[in-house]
């Protein structure tokens, strides 16, 4: 899965990179795939940042590792509801509470303000343009993260943290990846909306090492 081959970030004081493996800053499109990725991330102190990806890619332990800002990822809702909630109870019948419950409290962490990581399935575009839309309003700006693993990748993923996507929800997640991959080839930047865009592979994603909001 190598669609694109976007302009990647030399060690130049122009890319805002200290080094190889230093801090980037990003800005336009940084494709990292199938090379060294950078230690950290640094974006604008109260700026937004969403990590997309297929299931099983790594965001939520990416933005575990990584993060140095508030999380808001869907997971944690869902976990929360299975903890209080039968085992023997399929997801399916509370999902719908799960999403409400992750918009309501997103919408939340966005009028408190301030540094924010959002964990996004990539299902749903509009939730990209509202948080879009929404940094904009507030006079700042919103960036991206894309995981681009392979379907295999990410089903290997998935088996390692025991919990497998139906094969349709699968689909859907792979055809939404696949359109923001376009997206970003056809445009040769970051997607309407987005100040930044980051691809990184696997290896990548293991690299990084924190993602920072700081001036």
């Amino acid at each position: 899965m190598r669609e694109f081959v976007g302009p990647a970030p030399a060690p130049s004081a122009a890319t805002g990179r200290s080094g190889p493996r230093g801090t980037l800053r990003p800005a336009g499109l940084h494709d990292l795939r199938d090379r060294p990725a950078p230690l950290a991330l640094r974006y604008p102190p109260a700026d937004l940042l969403v990590v997309s990806g297929l299931p099983g890619s790594g965001k939520s332990t990416l933005l575990r590792r990584c993060a140095r800002a508030r999380v808001i990822d869907s997971q944690h809702v869902r976990e929360q509801y299975q903890a209080r909630l039968p085992a023997r109870l399929p997801y399916a019948l509370y999902r719908p509470l799960v999403r409400l419950s992750h918009y309501l409290r997103l919408r939340r962490a966005l009028r408190a303000g301030g540094p924010l990581l959002v964990h996004d399935c990539g299902t749903l575009p509009w939730v990209r343009g509202w948080l879009a839309r929404t940094a904009a309003r507030q006079g700042r700006a919103l960036h991206l993260v894309l995981l681009d693993v392979s379907p295999a990748e990410a089903a290997e993923g998935q088996a390692a943290r025991g919990r497998r996507v139906s094969a349709y929800a699968f689909g859907r997640h792979r055809r939404a990846t696949g359109r923001l991959r376009e997206r970003l080839a056809g445009a040769g930047g970051p997607p309407a909306g987005c100040a930044s865009a980051v691809v990184l592979d696997r290896a990548g994603a293991l690299d990084l090492q924190d993602i920072e909001f700081t001036g």
